[in-house]
C-alpha cells in the first residue's frame, strides 16, 4: 500500500500531462550528465518559471510530505520499469537516498513521466475509478 492518496498522484499526472504537450517544453536529446537529474531538470523546465501549469503541478508536489515525494519518485520507477511491483520497498529506499527539494522538477522533465506514474499506480494494484 501506497502512503500517498492515489488521486493527488493523477493530478500530478494531469499537470504533467498537460505540461509536457506544450510546443514550448523541449527534451534534450540526451542527459548531459546521466546521474545528475538536477541538471537534466534544469535543461527541460528552464524558461518556464511564469507557467502556470507547472506552478500548479510544482505546488501540488512541493505541498507533499518528503516520505510523499519519495513514493512518487518510486511509483515513477516501478512504471518505468527500473523496479518490480515486489522491489516497492527497494524503489523507496533508493529514493530516500536520492532525495533532494527538485522533486517536482524532476518528475515533470522526465519524458513520459504521466504514463509512468499511472503505470507504476496499476502495477501496484490502484486502477482508475
Amino acid at each position: 500500500m501506497i502512503e500517498l492518496n492515489p488521486d493527488i498522484v493523477r493530478a500530478v499526472i494531469e499537470r504533467a500531462r498537460e505540461f509536457q504537450a506544450k510546443d514550448s517544453v523541449v527534451f534534450p536529446d540526451e542527459q548531459t550528465v546521466p546521474s545528475d537529474d538536477a541538471e537534466w531538470a534544469m535543461q527541460v523546465v528552464a524558461g518556464h518559471d511564469e507557467d502556470t501549469v507547472l506552478e500548479e503541478g510544482r505546488t501540488l508536489v512541493d505541498d507533499l510530505e518528503p516520505d510523499q515525494q519519495v513514493t512518487l519518485m518510486a511509483l515513477m520507477w516501478v512504471g518505468r520499469g527500473d523496479f518490480a511491483p515486489e522491489q516497492w520497498e527497494e524503489a523507496l529506499e533508493q529514493g530516500r537516498d536520492l532525495y533532494a527539494d527538485n522533486t517536482a522538477d524532476v518528475l515533470f522533465s522526465t519524458p513520459m513521466v504521466s504514463d509512468y506514474l499511472e503505470e507504476g499506480l496499476a502495477a501496484l494494484g490502484y486502477q482508475e475509478e
